[in-house]
């Protein structure tokens, strides 16, 4: 959990310092006050672009020298910092103890996972959105995740460049870059399995609620590691054609159903579908505390809202007890019943 939060220059705060307890932390305040902009520093104390997937750039504050920061406490005394300099706007820089690390060491210490407003059509967005909703969700159980991702990209980039270009590409190097994304591939596949599969089971074997449960699938063929490689070698032309590749589990889809209506969730209504993401990341937090015994730090931006008084009552129930939750709404009356709680109001 977070002990002490501070951000310099980030979006629209100067500079922000907040000491958040155990349990809930509520931010309130009106539009625009910068409530989702406290939620989005936390969640680049974690590897990736954040909530909003934003350019580095374009969190600096406006009005600011360029450059911002975001630096946290945890409760076991670790220090861990982010942020850009004006000389460098899109150049990532991260410290753990004051140390240079890779962002990707940030799982190693903080588990931030978080549901936006932005997520609601996740369900019937584009594969790679939900692909990157699931990455998320594996990440916080192999912290190695993020590095398989990182490199399988990055082979695949070079080779699709490699493949695009104007002189036939060197086969031994072409070969290299493939044995590179069937390593990190295979691992990649493996770990979004595990994921799903306990997921899948966590759900299925709640109740009945006011949450409605998920059943989860990974489609795409599974990543064999002969296999995928020779479906690259042998599909070298068809991917220069195509001008990607083709193959591989940057093709892979999350598949979610209703589970008691035995439904699509692309079918279901927009506000079933943020009741099955809620319920999918509710369970997933679960899941997370019982496997590694750290609770992951949950960030819910607006979303008591639009929730009814008995759903509104159930979920501070089931996310009570469970870490550190930070939660926004324009209102405190939608967090009167959520108890003992740091409140911030924020402008």
């Amino acid at each position: 959990m977070i002990d002490r939060l501070t951000l310099t220059d980030f979006r629209n705060h100067a500079a922000l310092t907040l000491s958040p307890g155990a349990g809930f932390v509520v931010l309130t305040g009106e539009n625009g006050a910068g409530k989702t902009n406290i939620l989005e520093a936390v969640s680049m104390l974690a590897p990736g672009r954040g909530l909003r997937r934003a350019a580095l750039s374009a969190m600096a504050r406006q009005a600011g020298p360029g450059g911002w920061g975001v630096a946290a406490t945890l409760v076991d005394a670790v220090d861990l910092a982010t942020g850009t300099l004006a000389s460098a706007p899109e150049r990532r820089v991260v410290r753990v103890q004051g140390a240079t690390a890779g962002a990707n060491q940030l799982a190693e210490w903080l588990t931030v996972l978080w549901l936006t407003p932005a997520m609601d059509r996740l369900l019937t967005a584009a594969a790679a959105d939900r692909r990157r909703f699931l990455d998320r969700l594996t990440l916080a159980l192999a912290p190695g995740h993020a590095l398989h991702a990182t490199r399988y990209e990055a082979a695949m980039r070079e080779r699709n460049r490699l493949l695009g270009g104007d002189r036939a590409a060197d086969p031994e190097w072409l070969s290299a870059l493939e044995a590179r994304m069937v390593e990190h591939g295979t691992a990649l596949d493996a770990a979004r399995i595990a994921t799903v599969t306990a997921l899948a089971e966590r759900l299925a074997e709640q109740p009945q609620g006011p949450f409605a449960r998920a059943a989860l699938a990974l489609t795409g063929e599974a990543v064999e590691a002969e296999a995928f490689a020779r479906a690259l070698s042998l599909g070298r032309r068809r991917d220069a054609a195509a001008g990607r590749t083709l193959d591989g589990p940057h093709r892979a889809d999350l598949a979610v159903t209703h589970l008691d209506k035995r439904q699509a969730a692309a079918l279901a209504s927009t506000g079933e579908q943020k009741a099955l993401l809620l319920g999918i990341v509710l369970a997933h937090a679960e899941l997370v505390a019982d496997r590694t015994g750290r609770a992951p730090v949950l960030l819910l931006d607006e979303v008591a809202a639009h929730l009814d008084p008995v759903r509104r009552a159930a979920l501070f129930s089931r996310l009570a007890g469970r870490g550190q939750v930070w939660m926004t709404g324009t209102e405190a009356e939608l967090f009167a019943e959520a108890g003992e709680a740091t409140r911030v109001r924020v402008g």
